[in-house]
């Protein structure tokens, strides 16, 4: 009796209707409905486009339907910023990103997100040309051609209640798990 092969899921794949710009400028994909203790197993995050979403407010799509366009190296999965708690949705930041084109990379399954591996999906790393990702948290996640312009002003003052958020949101764990001690 042969013994089955163990398949090492190191990548995310995401069907989504954003570009690659909007990826890059957010930090990664969101907003998510997916399992983030499986999903931050994973090294990986390769986006698909979905060129059929009708709300052109979420939606700039720009490459063709179905292919693996952008490959990054996830550096976090946390609460996006639209939607900070109290849903079961999640944001696959990048740290850094390569570009890439490779047609009919989406397997037309029911659910956006679907985890595999680089080798499954044919996708050698050798050859691609890396970028980093700016920090992207407190990014507004508006399109850009829907946004309006705002002034700069001088950055709020952070609380010890908004630090616990956000600390919670980035370790997937509710605000009172969270202490925060400071020396002065």
């Amino acid at each position: 009796m042969r013994t089955p092969v163990s398949r090492v899921e190191d990548t995310i794949v995401v069907f989504t209707a954003r570009s690659p710009d909007r990826i890059v400028r957010e930090g990664g994909s969101q907003s998510w409905k997916l399992d983030p203790v499986r999903a931050r197993q994973c090294t990986w995050l390769v986006c698909t486009q979905n060129q059929h979403n009708a709300d052109h407010e979420f939606s700039d799509a720009t490459e063709p339907h179905g292919s693996g366009y952008l490959i990054g190296k996830i550096s976090e999965i946390r609460r996006p910023p639209e939607n900070p708690e109290g849903t079961e949705r999640w944001q696959i930041a990048i740290s850094e990103f390569a570009r890439i084109k490779m047609p009919d990379v989406w397997d037309h399954g029911r659910n956006p997100v679907r985890y595999t591996s680089l080798a499954e999906l044919g996708i050698p790393l050798e050859g691609l040309k890396w970028r980093p990702v700016p920090d992207a948290r407190d990014h507004d996640p508006t399109p850009a051609h829907s946004r309006e312009p705002t002034p700069k002003g001088p950055e709020p003052l952070l609380t010890i209640a908004e630090a616990k958020k956000r600390l919670a949101a980035t370790f997937g764990v509710k605000p009172e798990a969270i202490e925060i001690v400071v020396r002065g």
